[in-house]
């Protein structure tokens, strides 16, 4: 059965004519709402760990890093192709040297035809752009930005200490310069209703960004977050709930809009709720479930 909504799989497809795999680089950089440029602590949900492996912390290069993973995805998936994917902590946040060195490492590794690089829409300067756009020209360059939600009092409540407005200017100046953008967001937000998250929908269309990733908002041991969730300050989504906001999610979004991820992938020893976001292959049945049962596919409610 065809998916309701355009996946990054197809896509990768369609481009290569071969299966292409994501693979998840700690590059050792840190985030300026961490390191007291901005903040200190990161967003309330904020692992201390990063989003990545923490290969960096082991001083494993991105090379080594890179060869590791092809040969498990080579078996399990088949996989002939793959891209680099700058994921943990901000990867733009470092001085343009240090990045050019990255980028070249992880692109001379055999079969990674391409970048996808993770981060802040407020620390990606116009040198860093145009040394992407150079590479674009022999390279699949991707830059994925954290959003999170479209609302300015939600980014304020979690402590995201950047605004909308930023987002939609790195956006411009991305596509300005004709490279990619898929955009983060994070369903389930303190604070936030059913009405503001379908909003950072329609947001996210009129942006016209050409991927989007969804997340569900899970709570990670030792976060703001959790202490939040301890005190009785906050309740996580239901299962039912975030499925059935997904595919309305889905449905505002331009039908030719990329989907790159529709759910998180929490660590089980980190996670301490909710315990069923750990069923990723249930939770996506349930997101097509939903969608074919209220006759749903992305753009059916795409406002032009």
């Amino acid at each position: 059965m065809s998916k309701p909504y355009r996946d990054f799989n197809s896509y990768l497809r369609q481009l290569y004519g071969c299966r292409v795999q994501k693979i998840s680089l700690d590059a050792g950089l840190t985030c300026p709402n961490r390191d007291g440029s901005l903040g200190l602590g990161g967003c309330i949900y904020c692992n201390p760990r990063g989003s990545g492996t923490e290969a960096a912390a082991r001083r494993e290069s991105l090379a080594r890093q890179l060869e590791s993973a092809k040969s498990r995805l080579k078996k399990r998936y088949k996989a002939k192709k793959f891209l680099a994917y700058f994921q943990s902590y901000s990867n733009t946040y470092a001085p343009l040297p240090v990045l050019k060195a990255l980028y070249a490492e992880a692109l001379s590794v055999p079969d990674v035809v391409g970048l996808c690089i993770g981060t802040r829409p407020d620390c990606v300067s116009n040198e860093v752009l145009d040394h992407l756009r150079e590479l674009s020209a022999d390279h699949l360059i991707w830059l994925e930005y954290g959003l999170q939600s479209a609302k300015d009092r939600t980014l304020e409540r979690i402590n995201r200490q950047h605004s909308a407005a930023q987002f939609a200017e790195a956006v411009a100046r991305t596509k300005g310069r004709n490279l990619p953008v898929c955009a983060h967001v994070i369903l389930g937000l303190p604070g936030e209703t059913r009405q503001d998250m379908l909003d950072t929908a329609r947001f996210l269309a009129r942006m016209q960004v050409e991927a989007v990733k969804i997340h569900l908002l899970y709570i990670v041991q030792g976060t703001a977050l959790h202490s939040l969730y301890q005190g009785g300050d906050y309740r996580c989504l239901e299962q039912e709930e975030y499925c059935a906001l997904v595919g309305d999610f889905l449905s505002l979004l331009p039908e030719g809009m990329i989907i790159q991820r529709l759910t998180g992938d929490p660590h089980p020893e980190e996670l301490v709720a909710p315990s069923w976001s750990l069923d990723k292959q249930n939770n996506l049945r349930s997101i097509q479930d939903y969608m074919l049962q209220n006759n749903l596919v992305q753009g059916a409610r795409h406002e032009n």
